[in-house]
């Protein structure tokens, strides 16, 4: 999802890559998310409020900012069947996927949260007799969710939205919405929030979107040895703690670290691109 122009994407302009970068491709490689790395503070988002263009949510939160709520609106149905799609036949429309992860307080990942979706149709209308264009599903071992739907159509006073309730084992339920970047009624709807807003690029025909949500879930982190601390120019090893700019061979090649943390089984070099650039 990382790598889109300014005007499709959600994440913070910075150099070198994000926190969400580096715990998006361990989930992704189906490693485990290093406590260094999962530590980390998220970027504060400190100018909202100040009359400045807020922050987006993070995919990992510093322990006081979770993923924004939102009205629930008057179109919500308890009951939505158990499915990661919404298409049916028939079903007209831009194809959009939405995938993300579901994170704690800790940034770490939460299986099992429950995920409940509903939107317009593409020409705007919600179906309030049966279930179209609504449906719950879960989070993976890894946190991850996959909704496969329609962009959805307009409708009077509002901008393009998702609706979605998320609710971790025995937790609270978050109610909140999600966004479309570039639309012109972002400006005018009420309820718009720019934290909310996902990241989508073109697919072809379709539009591919991410999003990853925060959930106020207190977490500890699993405590792990004390790592070592990498001499320079060193064989990559596992529990070894690497900085930025710290250089390792692995298979015979030169590797330079891209950002702090601490190695574990699954992020060689090769396999991270997001924490090792080949020198």
């Amino acid at each position: 999802m990382d790598g889109e122009s300014d005007a499709t994407t959600r994440d913070e302009s910075r150099p070198g890559p994000s926190r969400k970068t580096v715990l998006r491709a361990a989930l992704a490689a189906g490693v485990a998310v290093p406590v260094s790395l999962a530590a980390v503070p998220a970027l504060a988002r400190g100018s909202v409020g100040t009359g400045t263009t807020p922050e987006l949510t993070p995919s990992c939160d510093d322990g006081d900012h979770p993923t924004p709520a939102q009205i629930e609106g008057p179109y919500f149905k308890p009951n939505s069947p158990l499915r990661t799609s919404l298409l049916e036949p028939g079903t007209q429309g831009t194809r959009l996927t939405v995938t993300g992860y579901v994170f704690g307080r800790a940034c770490l990942p939460i299986a099992g949260v429950l995920l409940d979706f509903w939107q317009a149709d593409t020409n705007g209308a919600y179906d309030n007799t049966g279930f179209k264009f609504r449906g719950h599903q879960f989070t993976d071992a890894r946190g991850a969710f996959t909704l496969t739907t329609v962009v959805p159509g307009l409708y009077p006073g509002r901008t393009r939205h998702l609706h979605v309730k998320a609710q971790a084992p025995g937790r609270p339920v978050l109610t909140t919405q999600l966004y479309f970047p570039g639309e012109p009624r972002n400006n005018t709807d009420s309820l718009f929030d720019a934290r909310l807003l996902m990241t989508v690029r073109d697919a072809g025909g379709a539009k591919e979107a991410a999003f990853d949500f925060v959930l106020d879930v207190a977490q500890s982190p699993t405590p792990t040895a004390s790592p070592t601390t990498a001499p320079p120019g060193t064989t990559w090893a596992v529990g070894t703690s690497y900085r930025s700019g710290d250089r390792v061979d692995y298979g015979g090649r030169p590797y330079v670290c891209l950002q702090a943390h601490t190695a574990q089984p699954g992020w060689e070099p090769p396999n991270v691109p997001a924490l090792w650039r080949a020198a």
